[in-house]
């Protein structure tokens, strides 16, 4: 019996201590915060992607197959029709019209508050920030600081676009030296070095300025496309193009093997493309005039899957997607408790459950000469050039958009839906 007090002495003590360690502000144990990957692929459509009936060549993605298998395919998400308006998109959550930032080599002002910056005003600085390769947001200015707009570490390509995958310029920490080893490998290298120092949960925005042009041949190692000769004019590109995206895959592994194994069991991975295939290794359904730079599906319309921690979710999902939703839902992941801002809305429940996300999403583009605007229902997509041109598609039965139903008479529906477009065009753009 004596022991059996001295036992409840002992338990009452220790509850007690636990109660005044709470009184005192401790806070109790939760999950650690997820790290966020959030990878960016230049130039990489569905009809040269894994996974999509688009296109009959495809390059050998092992790594990029198993983050997708893993995951949740995003089949209609919408970007910009070329790269600066698509990041910009993704790092203001705003549509291009307002941020002045519609076609590529656009300056996003610095008054624009980015995500990353967002996330630690939002969450009293509870992750640290990086943002690795492809910076593209500047124009010609190469003196803007990537750090100047919140972000805690930058190395890449300040102008975004390289002549040589093994003769280029590096920027990191405001400094500039000359590079001779392969783009994808740097990034990915600058990418462990960050991550391994970080003792808090961290956000990494990884873009390769793979595979977009020049076309070129990576190492052998990296790739499968066989003893190519280098790119001159008037050779077959696509080799070079498939094989571009299987050393960027092979990269990715590189770093998915050098995340410490219980980091990486607490990261959730986005993988995307930043707008649809060049025009030189464009694949059927579509054409040269209807991938990058056109505001045609296979300009637009990209590859999007999600897998870590936190997708319970697999296989396919449909729902309306813009750019400038990647912004809130990354926010959302990292804590922050607002769901919408700006132009963009959360869709984090979707990698848990199947809800309706948006009933319309827009995309638009400026290239000097057109400017342009398009806004989909799903079922229906119209696009408007501020000329007054329209086009209006049936993407239901017409996925490729071949037959313009403005070149005939259209049905009370057809009518009816053009006006519901129109009108949410509308009110999208006031």
């Amino acid at each position: 019996m004596k022991y059996l007090h001295f036992l409840f002495f002992v338990v009452l003590i220790y509850a007690c201590g636990k109660s005044d360690d709470s009184d005192n502000g401790n806070i109790p144990e939760t999950p650690d915060a997820p790290n966020i990957l959030l990878i960016i692929a230049d130039d990489m459509g569905k009809d040269a992607s894994q996974g999509f009936l688009e296109g009959s060549i495809k390059a050998t993605t092992p790594n990029l197959d198993q983050l997708r298998n893993d995951g949740l395919v995003f089949n209609n998400l919408w970007v910009n029709p070329t790269c600066s308006p698509t990041r910009a998109s993704i790092i203001t959550g705003k549509y291009g019209y307002r941020t002045g930032v519609k076609w590529a080599n656009d300056e996003l002002s610095q008054t624009e508050k980015t995500l990353q910056k967002y996330i630690n005003e939002e969450t009293s600085n509870a992750y640290t920030t990086a943002v690795v390769g492809k910076w593209h947001l500047s124009g010609e200015n190469t003196n803007t600081k990537p750090e100047s707009f919140g972000i805690d570490y930058y190395a890449g390509l300040i102008r975004g676009a390289t002549q040589n995958y093994f003769q280029w310029q590096l920027t990191e920490d405001d400094l500039a030296s000359l590079q001779t080893e392969y783009t994808s490998k740097v990034f990915t290298d600058l990418s462990i070095d960050w991550i391994s120092n970080q003792s808090k949960p961290w956000f990494l925005w990884l873009a390769y300025n793979a595979p977009h042009t020049p076309f070129h041949v990576p190492p052998s190692e990296m790739h499968s496309q066989g003893d190519l000769p280098d790119y001159t004019d008037g050779l077959e590109p696509m080799p070079y193009y498939m094989a571009a995206i299987e050393a960027m895959d092979y990269q990715i592994g590189k770093l998915l093997e050098g995340i410490p194994q219980e980091d990486l069991d607490n990261t959730i991975i986005v993988f995307l493309g930043d707008n649809g295939t060049p025009n030189q290794v464009a694949q059927a359904p579509f054409s040269s005039n209807t991938v990058k730079g056109s505001l045609y599906q296979g300009g637009i319309n990209v590859p999007m899957f999600i897998s870590g921690t936190g997708v319970s979710r697999t296989g396919e999902d449909n729902s309306l997607i813009c750019s400038t939703d990647i912004f809130s839902t990354i926010a959302d992941l990292a804590g922050v408790s607002t769901s919408e801002i700006h132009d963009s809305k959360s869709f984090k429940t979707l990698l848990s459950n199947e809800t309706v996300h948006r009933d319309f999403q827009y995309s638009e583009m400026n290239d000097g000469t057109d400017d342009l605007w398009a806004i989909s229902n799903g079922a229906y997509k119209l696009i408007v050039n501020v000329n007054g041109d329209e086009e209006l598609y049936h993407l239901t039965s017409d996925p490729y958009e071949n037959n313009n139903l403005l070149n005939a008479t259209l049905t009370t529906d057809e009518e009816n839906t053009k006006l519901a477009l129109e009108t949410e065009l509308l009110s999208i753009r006031n």
